[in-house]
Parts: structure tokens; sequence; C-alpha cells
């Protein structure tokens, strides 16, 4: 039996909580994973899993031993690492990811400038407006827009960005500017339902927030579709000021309703909480916050 194959298959069973959804983390065959958890309890003599027809529970000696397979897998990796050389210098692979106009925009030049500094690192770069959790996914570093909720991340602050709305200036001239969010109703909407519901936009008012129901005339998933309609004239909609950024300049978009906006959303680099930091990571930090920083602080 192989004893870290074996751990490995606990952890999965125990974050999971079923032997089938562990089997698709681990993706393996079920009769496998049922086949190894059952070899290490006859090895160990106990039952680390009371069964159910619905789900796995740990047992006491199952709790432990978790924990400890969890202290053992953890030195194995960082031991590997330190062999490697992962931590003597900058070198191997580096998964970062971010929302998808803002991985383009900002992380995707400082990731150029930064494999410049350190050519032995292999950056993957995954754009995805999807939230994804770090540790399942192998992701060394992630963007992450708006307030964080995870203790498991040490997060670095770099700037921050606002929601905004928007339309174009013939779309302004034809249907008017509307003044106060409770003035949308008449007006096109175009709800991006990655950043906002596409039922109730929110402002702040002096004193509350204020809701306004909505009923878009187009409903889009991504920010450049709602940005490309808007420029088009289809109607108003509301992005992120970063995303806005580029159209506002050239003219091509108008803010509105300025002094609704809600307050600014917090921008960090966020990473999994780990004993020793690799030096790939470090560096990747050390070099992009900084300049994440300056490049934030000229976003309207």
């Amino acid at each position: 039996m192989d004893r870290l194959d074996a751990m490995n298959v606990v952890v999965a069973i125990g974050e999971a909580g079923s032997l089938s959804a562990a089997s698709r983390h681990l993706r393996m065959p079920l009769p496998t994973v049922s086949r190894k958890l059952s070899e290490l309890e006859a090895h160990l003599a106990a039952r680390l899993f009371n069964r159910s027809t619905r789900r796995l529970t740990l047992t006491d000696a199952g709790v432990a031993y978790l924990a400890a397979c969890k202290r053992i897998l953890e030195d194995v990796a960082e031991a590997e690492r330190t062999a490697s050389g992962e931590f003597s210098a900058p070198r191997g692979d580096l998964v970062v990811a971010a929302p998808v106009v803002f991985g383009r925009l900002h992380v995707l030049p400082l990731i150029v400038g930064f494999q410049r500094a350190f050519p032995e690192v292999r950056v993957r770069l995954i754009q995805s407006d999807r939230l994804s959790n770090l540790l399942e996914d192998h992701v060394d570093v992630a963007v992450r827009i708006g307030e964080l909720s995870d203790d498991q991340m040490v997060a670095t602050r770099c700037g921050s960005t606002r929601r905004v709305t928007c339309a174009s200036a013939d779309y302004l001239t034809q249907h008017g500017r509307p003044r106060s969010p409770e003035a949308l109703g008449p007006h096109a909407l175009i709800a991006f339902e990655g950043l906002t519901s596409a039922e109730v936009w929110t402002f702040q008012g002096k004193s509350s927030a204020i809701s306004v129901p909505i009923r878009p005339t187009l409903v889009v998933n991504t920010a450049e579709a709602a940005l490309d309609a808007a420029i088009a004239g289809a109607g108003i909609t509301r992005v992120l000021s970063y995303q806005v950024e580029g159209a506002v300049k050239a003219g091509s978009l108008t803010l509105v309703l300025e002094r609704f906006e809600p307050e600014p959303s917090p921008i960090s680099l966020v990473y999994p909480q780990q004993r020793r930091l690799p030096l790939k990571v470090r560096a990747f930090l050390d070099f992009v916050a900084p300049r994440l920083r300056k490049r934030l602080g000229k976003t309207p």
C-alpha cells in the first residue's frame, strides 16, 4: 500500500464529504477510492469514517488521522519544493488568476515585466470572472475585487474600484440624462449579471442605500458585452470603473449618477496561507503589488 497515496485519498474524502465527490476531485475511479480507504482502515485496524446512505462523517480516530495526514502531506510538499530549488531562487510554474478585463488591462502587462526580471518563472494566467478556489484549483496568487471573507487567505491590498453607471452621449442626447436612480425607470437598461442583479440596482443615497427595481432590455454576462452595447447606444449600463476607463477617456461613454455611486470596493492580491512562501510567489508579490498600486492610482 502506498501510504502517501492513501493519505491523499483520506484528505480528499474528508474535505469532499463523500467517496463519489473525492473520486471526481482526484480523477480516480470510485471503486479505487473505496478500495484504498478500506485497505488503509484495515492496516490501521481503525474505522476513519462512519458510512451512511447520504454522507460520510469522520470518527474520532478519523478526525485525528485527517489532521495528521494534512500536516504530513504539507511537509512532504515543502520538502519537494526545497529539493527542487523553489526556495533558493524564483523559478518554476506560477499560476495567477484574475477577472477577465482586469487581467487584460492590468495583470498581463505586469506579468510581461515580471518575466523579464525573472525568466525562470513560467506563468499561467487564468482570466475568469468566476471566483476560483485557490487551493482546489492550484492557484498561487489571485486578484480579488470586493471584501474578503476567507481567513485561509492572505491579502495584500493594492487599490480600489467603483461601481459606475454610464451610457453613450448619443443615447443621453436622445433619451435624456437621469438625475437620480429613481429616474432610470423609463430608460433602456443593460444588465451585466456578473456584477449586479438583473432585477435590482443599488445606489448610495445621503443616509442610506437606494434600491431601484429594474427591467433590463438586455442582459449580458461579460463586461465587454455590456460596454459594447452601451457604446452602440442600446441603453444605460453599470460596470466597474477600471472596465469603462478607456471608453470614458475616448469619449465613447459618459458617466451618469456619479453622486449616487456606492462605496469603492477594494482590489487585493490574495494567496493561501502557508508556513513558507515559495520565492516565485514572494518575487511576484514584491514585483506586482507596488506597480499595481501605481496603475490603480491613475484609475478614475
